[in-house]
């Protein structure tokens, strides 16, 4: 692995453990004990800025010539009407950056010593966030939380970072702090990283720190796939997934998660297939919805594109452009997976035009 990559791992990895940190303390003080929900614009909105702010405030210290896209701007906050949520956003992010892990990495990255931030520069920080991509050149992309109705029910969420350079990921981390260490017993203890580096595999490593446990996807017989798909049937297409197992012959039921956990779940052998169909009419997939994740797919031995078969197209802005809906799957199970969706879909288009 190149020394710079080993860098930008390192920070990576350090950067989502704080965030994590963040979330998890806005999902205990806000929702356990204030219980309020999404339409509040907290704890949903306050996770999201504060995330986002930790992350982007130590990008900007450790690599302050590289553009970052993430999901959130600060022009609310900076409103006079947004004081409050303001304020606690400063102060969860500040926790998060100043707080001891007991893992080596508080002085690391150029994040300073233990003092807090100023309400400014985390503003500035979130704000930075604006980059619009492009083809060429470095750039970053945050998911502060991925999957925020996980995050209310207490259940899948994640926090999500990439590298991109000249349209390509390198470097992908995400953080979830509610999945199973061991996927084998829902009883063990909780909060995952998954981490690639393009030609040097994927990883899971623990929250807390500890020994990583490489990873590969195994080609799984039909008679034992579950396809990984989205909680919610607006994010994705349970029926024509549905058709698509009837074709494979597939008989267990799918699992269902919010968020890019179901990449982390892939990656170290869960379901056998993650498919992802998007309903509504000119939906546009967001790159930070999927970089970490299509990295983590390939260095794990499988196979992503969209739900035609064509690769995913990180070098067109913000957005996946014509790219629809995602298929990742092991190396011999997702040619299968294209073909049934095609013919699903062709089945799909007749009936409606009879």
């Amino acid at each position: 692995m190149s020394l710079t990559y080993t860098t930008e791992r390192q920070f990576a990895i350090a950067a989502v453990r704080r965030a994590c940190k963040a979330t998890t303390a806005v999902f205990n003080r806000l929702v356990k004990n204030e219980t309020l929900t999404k339409d509040d614009k907290s704890p949903v909105t306050v996770g999201d800025y504060a995330a986002q702010a930790v992350i982007s405030s130590m990008l900007h210290r450790a690599f302050p010539a590289d553009p970052i896209i993430g999901e959130e701007d600060a022009a609310e906050l900076r409103a006079e009407s947004g004081k409050e949520l303001r304020e606690r956003i400063v102060q969860l992010a500040n926790e998060a950056l100043i707080a001891d892990l007991e893992l080596g990495d508080v002085e690391d990255w150029g994040i300073g010593p233990r003092q807090e931030h100023s309400t400014e520069s985390l503003l500035d920080a979130i704000d930075k966030g604006n980059y619009e991509g492009g083809r060429d050149g470095r750039m970053w992309t945050i998911d502060p939380i991925d999957g925020t109705k996980g995050f209310l029910r207490g259940e899948q969420y994640a926090i999500c970072l990439s590298l991109i350079e000249n349209s390509q990921v390198q470097l992908g981390v995400i953080g979830c702090p509610n999945l199973p260490v061991d996927p084998r017993d829902p009883s063990s203890a909780h909060g995952c990283i998954f981490v690639a580096v393009r030609g040097h595999g994927a990883e899971q490593l623990t929250i807390s720190g500890g020994r990583p446990t490489p990873l590969a996807i195994p080609e799984t017989p039909p008679s034992e796939l579950q396809f990984l798909e989205s909680v919610e049937a607006a994010h994705s297409s349970h029926s024509l997934s549905g058709k698509v197992a009837e074709i494979l012959e597939v008989t267990r039921p799918p699992i269902r998660y919010d968020s890019q956990a179901k990449y982390g779940c892939l990656s170290r052998g869960e379901g056998g297939v993650y498919i992802r169909l998007p309903t509504g009419v000119g939906y546009t997939e967001k790159i930070w919805d999927h970089a970490p994740g299509s990295l983590l797919v390939e260095e794990a031995g499988g196979i992503i594109t969209d739900s035609r078969g064509l690769p995913l197209d990180f070098g067109l802005g913000r957005t996946l452009g014509e790219n629809h809906g995602v298929v990742a799957a092991g190396k011999q199970t997702h040619s299968r997976v294209i073909e049934a969706l095609r013919r699903a879909t062709t089945a799909v288009d007749e009936k409606a035009k009879a």
